[in-house]
């Protein structure tokens, strides 16, 4: 029963977490979400013009510099008023942080379970188990050798943000005018491809 309990508590936290970040991307806290979104956009601008050093050293820095102000501030207060509340962090230092064993096994699991299924992935992709697969996978990577000439690492991760707090927001205002154009895309694709396949030799799926 209490294993049990355990799993359903852990569900219950993971279902949070999902929510939450559904409600960042697609907006609901405009005031949680921009500040989200401004601070992920400033660190990441930060790293295009600091080493990582830096960058780490100066949040730290900020942190400190603002939690000690914090401390000192309601010490005196304490002391001018002659109150005794204590430590203006002790809730915080008081709660719990450190994984549990099941935790640390669960996530281990997990991770684990995605590099053995990419490994596998890779495998069947470059030793071309199927055809097809194996020539989109071509074409992605020359796709993305001019992409990588036009944008560094980091360009690409802003960008990869910019995404995440936009699209979402986009699809779901414009969702029927998106889904009729991706759907004729994606009938154009597989008609291209079905054509490949039926002049390829060896290049056609077996029935399942």
């Amino acid at each position: 029963m209490q294993a049990t309990a355990d799993v359903t508590k852990k569900e219950s936290a993971w279902s949070g977490w999902k929510g939450q970040a559904i409600d960042l991307l697609y907006w609901r806290n405009v005031k949680q979400s921009g500040a989200v979104f401004s601070s992920v956009l400033l660190l990441l601008f930060s790293l295009t013009q600091f080493s990582m050093v830096s960058v780490g050293a100066y949040l730290a820095l900020a942190a400190l510099s603002a939690s000690i102000s914090f401390r000192i501030y309601k010490s005196v207060l304490q002391a001018v008023q002659k109150t005794d509340e204590g430590h203006p962090f002790k809730s915080y230092l008081e709660m719990e942080i450190a994984l549990s064993q099941d935790q640390i096994s669960k996530y281990a699991d997990k991770i684990l379970l995605y590099s053995n299924t990419c490994m596998k992935e890779l495998r069947r992709l470059f030793l071309v188990q199927d055809l097809i697969d194996s020539l989109k996978f071509a074409v992605l990577m020359w796709l993305l050798t001019y992409v990588g000439a036009l944008f560094n690492g980091l360009t690409l991760l802003i960008l990869v943000v910019v995404s995440m707090f936009t699209m979402p927001v986009v699809y779901e205002k414009h969702q029927a005018q998106i889904d009729q154009y991706v759907g004729l895309i994606r009938t154009q694709v597989n008609s291209v491809v079905g054509k490949i396949q039926a002049k390829i030799p060896g290049a056609k799926r077996k029935e399942e």
